[in-house]
């Protein structure tokens, strides 16, 4: 009877230590987890306020850079008076790349979808172009007031703005990051 007296005396002291041991172990786990979340948190919070702004320059930039190679406003930025059609029409082609090259680099920060979108559109625009000056009959000896005169046609017969699309999604973008 003395060991099994032993036997409870000693349980009655080890099972109550482990219950307050697995009980600060919990509280321990649980504290540990709680401040890991929370420095996560502030590090969200302090690399929002840095990259907040970039992300939002780089919308602006996209959105500029559709509007900027919209027909409408691509036309009316470059004159076509006094230029024959393939000149025009090689001026038009330079600009709407050399706009996509320098904005190239904010697809860092916008999502890969609308990208993708604001690509087409490049494509679009270049393709609506292209079908202008391949409709006009004898190019080497048009103007090019005559190829901006068949891209607003080409315009108007599709319809809808080949930027249109790009500009909806990147606008939506921007506006959920708020």
């Amino acid at each position: 009877m003395d060991s099994t007296t032993y036997f409870y005396d000693l349980l009655k002291i080890i099972l109550p230590a482990l219950i307050v041991a697995g009980a600060i172990y919990l509280l321990f786990k649980q504290f540990l987890e709680k401040e890991q979340q929370r420095r996560l948190i502030e590090l969200r919070l302090e690399t929002n306020k840095t990259t907040l702004p970039l992300r939002l320059q780089a919308y602006e930039r996209v959105v500029l850079f559709l509007e900027r190679i919209s027909p409408n406003n691509i036309l009316v930025r470059l004159s076509s008076a006094g230029s024959t059609a393939p000149e025009f029409h090689r001026l038009l082609q330079q600009e709407i790349r050399a706009e996509y090259e320098h904005n190239l680099s904010q697809q860092l920060y916008i999502s890969a979808d609308a990208w993708t979108l604001v690509k087409e559109a490049k494509e679009n625009v270049l393709t609506m172009v292209n079908r202008a000056f391949h409709g006009i009959q004898n190019p080497a000896q048009a103007r090019g007031t005559e190829l901006a005169k068949r891209i607003l046609e080409g315009l108007m017969m599709d319809g809808a703005e080949p930027t249109a699309q790009a500009l909806a999604v990147v606008k939506n973008e921007a506006i959920g990051l708020f």
